[in-house]
């Protein structure tokens, strides 16, 4: 049960659960040998960096702002990769991050005498799709800006000074055990001839670790196998998996009004605090409703904004909803903070840790001046 003097919208943090991802995270890492990084564009809650680098190996960013926090607030290994780096931000990275890795050989050739500090890497395209419904998170769909693709990547990359130390591809989105084997068996075809000059992969992010379907022991024998073949280091990048259902979304109902169904005014917003619903687009699961039409009393679920479409889904209920109502939206933990936005000037929602004592640990709240110093 949630507080019932919390202020909505919230955002509520729940550490139990976190740390039950972690441990498993923890677990791959030491079974199979491989490095764990939290992908920070799906979970930034920075408060939780210091429990987080507990159990895993560090952060991973994807461009100088996710690195400098990586850096600052958890301090083990970090890394980044960005389509493309501005020479002044790759002043700071070097000195921020152990592998910086380049989109194309281009920009490892600009930026190579630089670099000769940290670990060079240089990401890749396996040419191999494994996504179904997520197409727009396809990195290998044909015209995609992501990677070198095998027959675009000179040898050259592994000679001289600033020489690249390993590669990265990076094509999943929450998916299991069995596409990355599939993924893994098209890039070690494409790129035989560059593995051996590897002294690390990185296979990126999008791996569902922490889901109750996911086959863990497949995943760990992959790892075993590569590290054995290759004779490499192994990263993986999850963000996903590391705050998977960790986290909620509190909200209340301001008004129910009427037009061919029951729709509900809820203070939370699709847009502003939940963009992936409106981007991917996916229904949020929502504690104590059914499919619409599977209970008595179905309603639609939108927002106070002005945009029409800001609207989360239709759900049903056992009971009616009353105006008041509290209603808990799950798995809200990812890609939730970290792309939420003051559209309309709706107010950024609070952010809450529900501790592993039960209780309720404010971690931030937003005011007028967060809206107004976005803007000019």
């Amino acid at each position: 049960m949630m507080p019932e003097n919390l202020q909505t919208p919230c955002y509520v943090i729940d550490e139990a659960k976190l740390i039950r991802n972690l441990e498993l995270l923890q677990d791959v890492e030491q079974k199979s040998g491989c490095h764990i990084l939290l992908a920070q564009k799906a979970f930034s809650a920075f408060a939780l960096y210091p429990l987080i680098g507990k159990y895993i190996s560090g952060t991973t960013a994807s461009g100088l702002y996710e690195a400098r926090l990586g850096a600052e607030q958890m301090g083990k290994e970090n890394h980044v990769f960005a389509p493309a780096y501005k020479p002044e931000h790759m002043e700071e990275l070097v000195g921020l991050c152990d592998h910086i890795v380049f989109n194309s050989v281009a920009q490892f050739e600009k930026y190579r005498s630089r670099c000769k500090s940290v670990q060079v890497g240089i990401r890749v395209n396996p040419e191999c799709s494994t996504q179904g419904e997520h197409a727009i998170y396809d990195p290998c769909a044909p015209g995609s800006r992501l990677g070198v693709l095998a027959k675009d990547l000179p040898m050259s990359i592994w000679e001289g000074e600033g020489a690249a130390t390993g590669l990265h591809f990076h094509t999943l989105c929450e998916q299991n055990s069995n596409d990355l084997i599939t993924t893994f068996r098209a890039f070690e075809e494409h790129f035989a001839g560059h593995l051996p000059h590897c002294k690390w992969l990185n296979l990126g992010g999008g791996h569902h670790i922490t889901r109750e379907d996911y086959d863990v022991e497949a995943l760990i024998r992959l790892i075993c196998e590569i590290k054995d073949k290759y004779g490499v280091e192994v990263y993986l990048e999850p963000g996903e998996a590391v705050a998977l259902n960790a986290g909620y979304l509190v909200t209340e109902v301001m008004d129910i009004v009427h037009n061919g169904l029951d729709i509900l005014i809820l203070d939370a917003s699709a847009a502003c605090h939940m963009p992936d619903v409106l981007e991917m687009p996916y229904r949020p699961p929502l504690r104590d409703s059914y499919p619409a039409g599977e209970k008595p009393y179905t309603y639609r679920l939108s927002s106070l904004t002005c945009l029409a479409g800001d609207v989360i889904g239709d759900y049903s209920f056992e009971h009616p909803v009353q105006i008041g109502d509290r209603l808990i939206f799950e798995d809200m933990a990812i890609y939730s903070m970290v792309k939420n936005n003051t559209f309309n000037g709706i107010p950024l929602p609070d952010i809450n840790l529900l501790t592993t004592k039960q209780e309720i640990k404010q971690i931030k709240r937003f005011s007028y001046e967060d809206f107004k110093e976005r803007l000019s």
